[in-house]
Order: structure tokens, then sequence, then C-alpha cells
């Protein structure tokens, strides 16, 4: 194996970069998370459930907001 990990034998020199990015990317919203965050919220339904009440807590107040 090489220095970059990877055996002698892999032909990459056909290969085209990114072919199949944007189909993998089609539906999908891919979000980076700060390694702080990323070690309080370990998988995506963690952060999905705090953003559903985040967003909760933002309809609450701008129906305050509107009295």
């Amino acid at each position: 194996m090489g220095s970059d990990g990877m055996r002698k034998e892999y032909d990459f020199s056909q290969g085209v970069r990114g072919k199949y990015a944007a189909k993998f990317t089609k539906g999908t919203n891919l979000v980076l998370l700060d390694p702080d965050l990323a070690k309080l919220f370990k998988d995506s339904e963690s952060v999905n459930n705090a953003l559903r009440l985040l967003a909760e807590l933002a309809k609450k107040q701008a129906k305050r907001a509107r009295r």
C-alpha cells in the first residue's frame, strides 16, 4: 500500500471526479457540524429533534409577538 492508503493495482486514471455527486446530493441537505456540536449531536435523529424543538419555540415566540 502507498502512503495514501491505496494499493498499487488500483487504477483511477479513467475515473471521472464527481460523476455521481449530483445524484447523491439530490434531495438531501448535508450540513457539517462544528466539532463542539458534533460531540453533542451524535446522529441525524438528535439534530432533527433539536431543530424541531427550536422551530416550535420560534413559532410560539412569533405568535406571542403578534399579539
